[in-house]
């Protein structure tokens, strides 16, 4: 049988391949339409894996899609394409990886944080190569100088609460930039993940801007990019004021690793 599933794979990965890729992503998009659920108004979102699992033969045939593609004809995409596809390719791997052990599956971390780390293992193949998540995010999206775009971070989901929600729709080039700023809005103004504490004059944010300051400060103080986004991080227009003027101190908080898990 699984020899036969593999042949499957092999099959719509060669279709794919022939009939060129679709930029519209629009396998991967119809799955997120059907079972990501938003809460907290649209801030957050959890998945239906097992509404996922029960069509698991889209998500395979979208993945072969994915792996079908070559270096070549990567490199002659647009920047938003390329963006989008890896940031699409990214997620959509994720729950792949998730699926393989769910439901007895609590957290992305139970796979292994040294041994099995699902981050560091290459699980999958892209451009003829074995791969990672990792290399999808820091080798390729985060290379200096050649995307220099941290709103990545805001889109890329590491399958746990504490991560920036799973958009419920693909990334595609003709709105990416859209989607990049509304992924920003939603979890900067998401106070269950930044925040800020009038009594301490303290500004609680998620442990994403410890990982990766450098990203979003661009040579820089952590405490300006804050600044520049002082409307989403509070209420009050006193606070605001003190964010924008950088008179507050910075905290990062707890990361969640729950797995983000839309259970009955």
């Amino acid at each position: 049988m699984r020899a036969i599933a593999l042949l499957g794979l092999l099959c719509a990965a060669c279709a794919a391949q022939a009939q060129g890729f679709d930029q519209s992503h629009a396998a991967w998009d119809a799955l997120l339409k059907r079972h990501v659920v938003l809460e907290r108004d649209g801030k957050a979102s959890r998945l239906r894996y097992a509404g996922v699992a029960r069509e698991h033969a889209a998500l395979a045939s979208y993945l072969a899609s994915l792996s079908a593609v070559s270096r070549a004809e990567f490199d002659r995409w647009g920047k938003p394409e390329r963006i989008a596809f890896l940031v699409n390719a990214y997620n959509a791997f994720t729950v792949e990886k998730v699926l393989s052990r769910y439901p007895e599956l609590r957290s992305i971390r139970d796979f292994g944080r040294f041994f099995g780390n699902p981050f560091s293992d290459r699980f999958f193949r892209l451009f003829g190569e074995p791969f990672s998540l990792d290399r999808i995010e820091h080798e390729m999206l985060r290379q200096p100088g050649v995307y220099d775009e941290p709103r990545v971070h805001f889109a890329l989901n590491c399958a746990s609460l504490g991560c920036p929600m799973l958009r419920e729709e693909a990334y595609v080039a003709a709105k990416l930039d859209a989607q990049l700023e509304d992924q920003a809005r939603r979890f900067l103004s998401d106070r269950a993940r930044n925040r800020y504490e009038p009594r301490e004059h303290r500004l609680e944010v998620s442990k994403i801007f410890d990982w990766y300051g450098k990203d979003f400060a661009r040579g820089g103080a952590l405490g300006a990019y804050f600044a520049r986004h002082a409307d989403l991080l509070a209420d009050a227009a006193d606070d605001r004021r003190r964010i924008a003027e950088q008179k507050v101190g910075i905290e990062f908080l707890d990361y969640d690793w729950t797995l983000n898990d839309a259970r009955p």
